[in-house]
């Protein structure tokens, strides 16, 4: 049976079962399993089938009507760590660092757009021509970005990244070759002492994932306040935990919630960490407000191409708050964030942490920076493998009160 010949039966008997699907009862997956497995072993009197065609066919009919239609086997498949649909007949996956175009397509743009109904639905999202974007995530903790038409020309598109079931954990990253043991120890002392942590990066470079490898370090006994657009933070070992998610807009424009009003409010829960999934905009006035307000130990990300550049984005969104001195504002930072974490992803795919840096006092209107680690290459590098690794620079740590307080040794 070739693969046109499937197709078409799949088709043929979805029709057939949605058809005689009794829609003014609930029905349970189950029932609608037992419905599709009755179909197929009919079909198996009229034509040849083999015991894998018939578990092929029950499977991608139940996808279709009950998950997420073809989309279902890819967030299914472990090793698959993204998944892009540019329009009903254009999808992509992204596999240990490359990317693959399928030769699966959806049915019609009808059914994309239902399965992208389905999954914002879920999570109390709104997504149509009037509203053409939304974040949204899985119940898996997966994050789902949908743009609709007008603004996408080539039909839906659907972006999907995958997070482990198991959180990536620091001793993986050393395993990997993405931050040195030395590091690792350095950074643990430091969430312990309740430095105010800031990681950067572009798109891809690993930064929740690394946010999570460092939550392991907050101890268990404290209360934690997270927030984010859409929830992937996978925090395990905090018991008290508040988990706090940004709410869109109304179809009539009301009831908003945005990362500002849930920083606000996280003030009045008595969180001894606050931790800010990402900050795009006028939020990091609060975040800074709230690192410089008792709330030591508080952790955020951002999008940067360096440390250097993620303290002008991070002025910039300020600003977009707030008129205020440049001064004032470089002022604030400095006061706030204690320390940077600046992450790559490399030719080769790889992602490394390039960069640990103390941000110093604001003097004369510039902040400065104090390296700690920098991430050198080795000579005769190919384009295939990045070689090289995270070296402790010379300089000595400025700021060591907190260390101090918290009575842990300092930075070596």
């Amino acid at each position: 049976m070739d693969d046109n010949e499937k197709a078409m039966i799949i088709d043929n008997m979805k029709k057939e079962i949605r058809e005689g699907l009794d829609l003014k009862r609930e029905i349970t997956d189950e029932d609608i399993n037992e419905l599709i497995t009755d179909k197929v072993f009919e079909e198996a009197k009229l034509r040849p089938m083999s015991i894998k065609d018939k578990k092929e066919f029950i499977s991608a009919i139940f996808n279709s009507i009950r998950k997420l239609d073809i989309l279902q086997p890819l967030i299914d498949d472990k090793s698959i760590t993204e998944i892009m649909v540019n329009g009903a007949d254009s999808i992509f996956v992204e596999k240990q660092g490359r990317t693959y175009r399928m030769e699966d397509t959806f049915e019609s743009r009808q059914k994309l757009e239902d399965v992208i109904q389905s999954i914002v639905s879920k999570v109390n999202r709104v997504v149509n021509e009037a509203s053409p974007i939304v974040d949204a995530r899985l119940g898996d903790g997966s994050r789902v970005n949908v743009v609709l038409p007008p603004i996408a020309l080539n039909g839906p598109i659907l972006t999907i990244r995958k997070f482990p079931e198991r959180p990536i954990s620091m001793q993986n990253l050393i395993k990997w070759g993405s931050i040195t043991e030395e590091a690792a120890e350095v950074l643990e002392r430091m969430v312990k002492a309740k430095y105010n942590i800031f990681i950067c990066g572009g798109t891809g470079s690993g930064k929740t994932s690394f946010l999570n490898a460092l939550s392991d370090f907050i101890p268990e006994d404290e209360r934690i306040v997270t927030i984010e657009d859409s929830a992937e933070l996978q925090i395990m070992n905090i018991k008290n935990i508040v988990r706090l998610e940004t709410r869109n807009a109304n179809t009539e424009g009301k009831g908003e919630i945005t990362i500002r009003d849930l920083i606000r409010t996280s003030l009045r829960m008595r969180p001894e960490r606050i931790i800010v999934g990402e900050v795009r905009g006028a939020e990091a006035l609060d975040m800074l407000q709230a690192m410089n307000t008792g709330h030591d130990g508080s952790i955020s990300t951002g999008h940067g191409n360096s440390t250097r550049d993620m303290l002008s984005r991070l002025e910039t969104m300020v600003l977009s708050s707030s008129i205020m001195p440049m001064e004032a504002i470089r002022q604030q930072i400095s006061s706030a964030v204690d320390i940077m974490i600046h992450l790559s992803r490399f030719r080769d795919k790889t992602r490394k942490v390039v960069e640990i840096v103390e941000v110093a006092d604001c003097v004369k209107g510039i902040i400065g920076l104090n390296p700690l680690f920098v991430f050198k290459e080795e000579e005769n590098q190919s384009i295939e493998k990045v070689e090289g690794r995270l070296y402790r620079t010379e300089n000595n740590m400025k700021n060591l009160f907190k260390f101090k307080m918290a009575g842990l040794n300092g930075f070596i």
